[in-house]
């Protein structure tokens, strides 16, 4: 009986040990399991969103975020992937940042927002963190783009804003198969020779998340833009505000 108890959670104070738990505790069937790959970053990502959610100015910090937000994202998440897998009659899918999107009701059924985050809605508030937890999960590998901008000095993630100036828009579409989604993404050249000046010890299992990591990241740093639908994301050259007024990437 709880009844005059004061309860303390105790969060997970890293990313490997939220791992540790989620894995420990989501309930994946066996198929999902072999034919669903799910890379580290991916699982880092999703530990990330809870973190990102402890410090939302949305979630009511009294109310807490429960270690159930992690677990039913997992199982959310590998659920979302083996659909990819039935519907497009594949053997093997591997899990893409898209497939967030199917967190989506986790997050919003497992915390609590404040007046704010109720005025901004559910979807939006779980979206950001989403979006927020990319953003800090690329900050672990690559430096802050705009720390490195000054005036008419080129920047390392110059080749990439050129190249969606030259490519307005590309889109990547969920209902595809693992190796026309990697393609799409190896089309942008400049996304491989990032990986490879900041993470050169990163498993080619891993690289295709990376890339889609970089692209949300630079989202989120208003360097590009993104629109979404069910089916697929579109990522194009943006218009943002700096310090010296509006340009463009």
């Amino acid at each position: 009986d709880r009844i005059g108890s004061q309860i303390f959670t105790h969060y997970p104070k890293t990313i490997s040990i939220a791992k540790e738990i989620t894995t420990q505790e989501a309930k994946v069937s066996v198929v999902e399991q072999e034919h669903v790959e799910i890379p580290e970053l991916a699982k880092d990502l999703l530990e990330q969103v809870s973190f990102s959610a402890r410090e939302s100015p949305y979630i009511d910090a009294k109310s807490g975020v429960s270690a159930r937000l992690s677990i039913s994202a997992y199982e959310n998440l590998m659920a979302a992937a083996y659909l990819r897998n039935l519907e497009t009659e594949l053997t093997k899918t591997t899990i893409r940042l898209g497939d967030f999107f199917s967190i989506v009701p986790a997050i919003s059924g497992k915390v609590e927002l404040v007046y704010e985050g109720e005025q901004e809605g559910a979807d939006f508030v779980a979206k950001q963190l989403i979006g927020e937890a990319a953003k800090q999960l690329f900050l672990n590998y690559f430096p802050e783009p705009r720390k490195l901008e000054k005036e008419n000095e080129r920047t390392p993630y110059s080749d990439l804003l050129d190249w969606f100036v030259l490519n307005p828009m590309i889109e990547l579409p969920n209902g595809v198969s693992d190796q026309e989604y990697e393609a799409l993404l190896s089309s942008i050249n400049p996304l491989q020779r990032l990986i490879e000046e900041y993470c050169p010890d990163l498993p080619d299992s891993e690289s295709g998340f990376m890339k889609e990591i970089i692209l949300w990241a630079l989202v989120e740093f208003q360097r590009l833009d993104k629109k979404e639908s069910a089916s697929v994301f579109q990522f194009q050259t943006a218009i943002f505000r700096s310090s010296r007024g509006y340009r463009e990437s």
